[in-house]
């Protein structure tokens, strides 16, 4: 069969997802932990419901002249109003969001739509370069004057339309920053909570976008990965986020760590939005080499998982309640007609020897390459004394270890270098290709992430989840979908596909999505008791 592209198989699985109702998420009360009349700015009155409206269902609305990416706008706006101090999830918002609005509905009015994001309203993490905002990477060092011109993706998502809403809070430097930092704080925005208990932690490093979209604070968010920033954030917060394949989604204009493995990639409530968001970010390429679509991608119904072959990597390390939720998926997936195979990756003590070492290097030679293009400290080196001479850098915790060492890496020009980068590469790809052939898989399946960990900047974060880092450092795609709650905290469910398989996965992810009908709600919990 020939190769299709990413858009023309987000059509498909778009209009499965209308003809059956899938994957919307299930209907909850919409005041978070009240269960009363919505909070200010849900458009329950025109008979939209922000948490479980879909991008085709908006867009539909919008043809037909009963809603307006305005009167859209202007309730996520309101939302983010009523709701984000709970959270700490959105830094800012765009003051220019209504006037984008507003030429989206001339647009709608003029039959010139520019394709299904037009009108939709998204949010950045605050990593990704905009003309316009502050793009602070969460650092009080690049709080200044914003870097002037927009990241590669915020330009296509401008083309297509879409309204920037603003953008998010992060775990500051990506997370790379200290040896025992704190997911979801930075000097910047503080600590993002997590929406369902909000003293526990959000993952990190995309904790904002994940965490705005729990509470249902924007259509789609924008989050970026180098290993599990995406996925984490998004199984530990109850909603949907795919980690591209390498180079899918441009790097440029996104403060880096390595170019090696870094990728920008959309964040939603659904599969469906998710996929047609990287359409967008990708500007429809191809899936690339190995990625022919055979007559066996079915989009999502009801017979989307038979006869499909799911490789199921337990992690018993993240505890029994975990493991008891993989247990059920695992049921679920069979009673649909998949077939589900118990397997375990080889290779995964090595690449976790390899990897930060190698990210090390490459974090100096990114950072040093980025600095010199914003104002402020020019320089890694820079960097570390501004931190130095800055206690507000420090309030939560104050090491800056991985900035240290990085400084004193060996560089990506030496051998030793090289050498690890080369053994990283090969062994995190043969620990999924060899996995999905001997056991003819179309993905592997695996838990994205423990119950969230109480927030404490004292200890830092309890994250050690080796799920993500064989498809993070192949380059190969990854989702994370709802798959289930341990107590009150999500559990999501992380696919792992082949190289440029990426609408592949998605497909096979709306369907499982479909199938677990995992998603409800947030209550904004103050605590729910020390962690399990």
């Amino acid at each position: 069969m020939g190769k299709r592209s990413t858009a023309a198989m987000t059509v498909a699985l778009v209009a499965a997802s209308l003809a059956t109702g899938a994957p919307g998420p299930s209907a909850q009360a919409d005041v978070p932990g009240t269960g009363g009349p919505p909070p200010a700015g849900s458009l329950r009155t025109l008979g939209v419901d922000l948490d479980r409206v879909t991008i085709p269902e908006l867009q539909r609305r919008m043809a037909d002249g009963s809603l307006t990416s305005s009167a859209l706008t202007t309730a996520y706006l309101q939302r983010i109003e009523a709701v984000n101090p709970r959270i700490h999830a959105v830094l800012r918002t765009d003051p220019t969001a209504l006037r984008q609005a507003a030429a989206s509905d001339a647009r709608h009015r003029r039959g010139e739509t520019r394709g299904p994001l037009d009108g939709i309203p998204v949010l950045l993490k605050d990593n990704v370069n905009t003309r316009d905002m502050p793009t602070t990477a969460g650092s009080l060092a690049l709080a200044g004057r914003p870097p002037g011109a927009d990241a590669a993706l915020v330009t296509r998502l401008r083309d297509a339309g879409a309204v920037i809403l603003g953008k998010t809070n992060l775990s500051e430097w990506a997370n790379f920053r200290a040896a025992k930092p704190t997911s979801g704080w930075s000097a910047v925005g503080g600590q993002t909570n997590n929406p369902y208990v909000l003293d526990r932690n959000p993952c990190g490093s995309s904790s904002g976008s994940a965490a705005a979209l729990a509470a249902s604070l924007s259509q789609v968010a924008i989050g970026t990965e180098t290993d599990g920033s995406i996925v984490c954030p998004a199984g530990m917060n109850g909603v949907v986020g795919h980690k591209p394949s390498l180079g899918l989604v441009s790097q440029a204009g996104v403060v880096p760590i390595s170019a090696e493995q870094d990728t920008a990639g959309p964040m939603a409530r659904n599969v469906t939005d998710a996929a047609l968001t990287l359409a967008v970010l990708s500007g429809g390429r191809a899936t690339g080499p190995g990625g022919s679509v055979g007559p066996t991608d079915r989009p999502a119904n009801a017979d989307g998982l038979r006869g499909r072959r799911i490789g199921l990597w337990r992690l018993p390390s993240l505890g029994p309640r975990v493991d008891a939720v993989m247990t059920r998926t695992a049921e679920k997936l069979r009673a649909a007609g998949a077939e589900v195979v118990e397997v375990t990756p080889p290779h995964q003590e090595r690449l976790a020897a390899l990897e930060f070492p190698a990210l090390l290097s490459e974090f100096h030679r990114e950072i040093d390459a980025y600095l010199a293009t914003r104002e402020g400290p020019r320089d890694l080196a820079a960097l570390i004394e501004f931190n130095r001479a800055h206690p507000a850098e420090r309030t939560c915790f104050a090491g800056q270890e991985l900035f240290e060492q990085a400084l004193a890496a060996p560089p990506t020009t030496s051998p030793e270098y090289r050498a690890m980068r080369a053994e990283l590469k090969d062994l995190s790809r043969r620990s999924i290709d060899e996995t999905m052939a001997a056991h003819h898989l179309d993905a592997i399946a695996s838990p994205a992430n423990p119950p969230a960990w109480t927030t404490d900047c004292a200890r830092g974060d309890n994250d050690v989840i080796p799920s993500s880092t064989p498809a993070a450092v192949a380059g190969y795609p990854s989702l994370s979908v709802p798959a289930g709650f341990v107590g009150e905290l999500p559990v999501g469910l992380l696919l792992i596909g082949g190289d440029h398989q990426d609408a592949r996965l998605l497909t096979l992810g709306a369907a499982v999505e479909h199938r677990l009908d995992a998603w409800r709600a947030p209550r904004y919990l103050p605590s729910v008791g020390p962690d399990m």
